[in-house]
């Protein structure tokens, strides 16, 4: 019986997303503090944060399009504003100030669509007073928060923590707010993220999943005894909250390729997007998503489904199931000059195995494969068409 540990590395693909009161300013999820922004000038915020009815419809809804088998949403981020009820723990969240539970919404929605909800909860709190006058007071502020999290919604994914390298030499208690999510939620995938200076970095034995922000993965090792699973998070744009001035939109190929070298070292990719101030995606990240999902459906299932291969190529990347092997060839040029030249001048990949290749067909149209014993030749695609990537499924024989 495969582990949960086991079952959220096939995942593969997730939707981060980072919601909030800062959404309304639309300058990203710092706002607050590189502004300088007053405590009391933010609170105003509230009273014209208003949240359309279907944004949690349509969020989950573009996020299985795109391929996404689970959702991680901000609960409550650094300026301390929480989504759910805190049942009376403070009155700085979204029932009390705008008279719903966004967070029931949002997980609502996602057990109808059938995808894993996760929770996103800040480590570090501006607007809790404690965190700086009363730490331990704070800790237990934050565990009581997190265990209205763990015990009100059912069950869910996991927790992804941020933010405790803002105070590294305090004691976080981690032993006591992991010890609540085991008792509630045993098989919550805990992640605690590390930051841009410590990627893949164990930080507590309870860690279950390591994290490599907007960086580049490794394999994840279980030298102390304890499985675990690794996910690479990156934001679509440049910001994690919605910034209407920041049009460094991430293409299509890009996501691709950040996938794929995801899933050569069995880690997920963590894909961020920043709802406006209104829950509703930017059109340019939503159709970004959807266009996305052309690709996904045709291929990250079996990307998803199998595991690097012990065999390589010169060229892309082998994986391999039970029963196949699948040759991943990415960025094949598909210019109008391009595409007649690799007609007389095909690509060519060879695989550094001395078995013979056998049974080889192109997974999208189950066209047959010109191979010369380890070299197989990339037909280019017809003009005028292409998903940027091509797959070959084939066997190898003594």
């Amino acid at each position: 019986m495969a582990s949960y540990i086991d079952n959220f590395k096939k995942l593969g693909f997730g939707l981060f997303v980072h919601f909030g009161l800062y959404s309304h300013i639309a300058k990203g999820e710092w706002f607050q503090n590189a502004y300088q922004v007053s405590e009391e000038a933010y609170q105003k915020l509230t009273k014209s944060f208003k949240v359309n009815k279907s944004w949690a419809k349509e969020l989950v809804s573009t996020a299985k399009k795109a391929g996404a088998k689970y959702i991680c949403l901000t609960t409550r981020h650094h300026d301390g504003f929480s989504l759910y009820d805190t049942k009376g723990l403070n009155n700085f969240d979204a029932p009390h100030l705008i008279g719903r539970d966004l967070v029931k919404e949002f997980v609502d929605e996602c057990h109808k669509q059938g995808v894993i909800p996760f929770f996103y909860h800040t480590l570090l709190d501006w607007h809790n007073l404690d965190y700086e006058n009363n730490f331990d007071k704070y800790i237990d502020y934050l565990v009581k928060s997190v265990e209205i999290l763990c015990k009100n919604y059912g069950k869910i994914g996991g927790f992804w923590f941020d933010g405790y390298w803002d105070k590294p030499n305090e004691d976080w208690q981690f032993d006591r707010l992991y010890k609540a999510i085991r008792k509630y939620q045993p098989e919550a995938i805990i992640t605690n993220n590390t930051g841009l200076s410590a990627l893949g970095e164990v930080s507590h034995y309870e860690i279950d999943c390591v994290t490599f922000e907007r960086g580049k993965p490794f394999s994840v090792s279980s030298e102390d005894g304890k499985e675990r699973c690794g996910e690479v998070c990156d934001s679509l744009s440049d910001h994690w909250g919605y910034a209407k001035n920041d049009i460094c939109i991430k293409s299509i190929p890009h996501i691709i390729d950040e996938f794929i070298e995801c899933r050569k070292y069995d880690v997920n990719l963590l894909l961020n997007v920043g709802p406006k101030e209104n829950g509703m995606l930017r059109p340019i990240e939503k159709e970004t998503l959807l266009e996305f999902g052309k690709w996904s459906k045709e291929y990250m299932d079996i990307i998803r489904n199998s595991k690097l291969a012990d065999i390589c190529s010169d060229k892309g990347h082998v994986f391999q199931d039970k029963d196949y092997y699948y040759l991943v060839i990415n960025n094949i040029p598909m210019t109008a000059n391009e595409n007649v030249a690799r007609k007389q001048n095909p690509l060519t990949v060879t695989l550094n195995t001395s078995k013979r290749i056998i049974n080889a067909k192109y997974i999208r149209d189950k066209s047959k494969v010109i191979i010369k014993k380890n070299v197989i030749q990339i037909k280019p695609f017809d003009y005028g068409y292409s998903l940027y990537t091509r797959i070959i499924r084939f066997k190898l024989k003594d």
